[in-house]
């Protein structure tokens, strides 16, 4: 197992919050991934949003912190690997870019949060639960 660094962003604009279907497992989620050595979890945010959506978005506000197994953190992925995340979630504001997908994507669209779809990513739903209960403080989850 290996314990690596994530991050995500909560896009929302009056069409709906952007979900991305991954290319890796099917499923919905939120736009982001990895972050690389040498970069900072807010920069990581920036490029995953840019590489997996085209879109270029500015984070606004720490959504929280995502780390425990219970949530859903540790994934085994179709080639056997298994990833121990710990993830940061951040609202981000969207500033310009063309919707596309990108490698890592098959498929991009905004849902209304009261109505997401229902193959979505377990440890996604709570992080947008989370960012709609508009907390000023971060979740540590």
């Amino acid at each position: 197992m290996v314990i690596r660094p994530g991050v995500s962003a909560i896009i929302r604009t009056p069409a709906g919050l952007l979900l991305q279907r991954r290319a890796d497992n099917g499923l919905w989620g939120l736009p982001g991934g990895g972050v690389e050595p040498g970069e900072s979890v807010t920069d990581a945010v920036v490029r995953e949003v840019r590489e997996e959506t085209g879109l270029e978005v500015v984070p606004l506000r720490l959504i929280g912190v995502y780390s425990s197994p219970a949530h859903h953190q540790i994934v085994t992925y179709p080639d056997g690997n298994v990833v121990h995340y710990v993830s940061t979630s951040f609202e981000c504001r969207l500033v310009g870019g063309t919707l596309a997908c990108g490698s890592e994507s098959t498929e991009l669209g905004w849902f209304d949060p009261e109505a997401l779809p229902p193959a979505l990513m377990p440890m996604h739903r709570l992080r947008i639960v989370d960012a709609l209960a508009g907390r000023a403080d971060a979740f540590v989850r």
